[in-house]
């Protein structure tokens, strides 16, 4: 797994999924790069921007997971009455959902980029695979 940081605190991580970039230029702080470490530094920081300096390591973090393992959500459609049927097409980056609540009209859900669904092989239950957490998390929940 390889590690960059751009000088604006740009980070970009490859590994053997992909590469994933995330930008940072919006918070005051200092990224410091060494050879096993990341080491992020704010000056005179009030409570707010402490708090920012953990999530920008869970951020790091996730990145480095998703390159190295990727992240799996799975979905399950449950219904009481009218049978819900979940279509997968444009090569696995479109969603459609037929008959929910028994509704005519067919609900698309165009995936974000790098997440691709697919069938479990388990009845109404489909799964989203990619390698930035945040994208495969807002596609299901744009599904859901």
């Amino acid at each position: 797994i390889n590690a960059e940081y751009g000088d604006r605190r740009l980070v970009t991580v490859t590994g053997p999924r992909g590469t994933l970039k995330k930008n940072f230029k919006h918070l005051q702080c200092e990224l410091i790069p060494s050879k096993t470490s990341i080491t992020i530094r704010v000056w005179f920081a009030n409570r707010k921007a402490i708090a920012c300096v953990r999530t920008i390591c869970s951020h790091i973090e996730n990145m480095f997971t998703g390159v190295r393992q990727g992240y799996k959500y799975k979905m399950k459609s449950v219904y009481a009455h009218f049978p819900i049927n979940i279509n997968i097409i444009n090569d696995n980056t479109l969603v459609e959902v037929h008959n929910f609540l028994g509704e005519k009209f067919v609900r698309k859900v165009n995936l974000l980029p790098g997440v691709t669904c697919k069938p479990t092989g388990n009845k109404d239950e489909i799964m989203l695979e990619g390698n930035d957490i945040e994208n495969v998390s807002r596609s299901a929940a744009l599904i859901q």
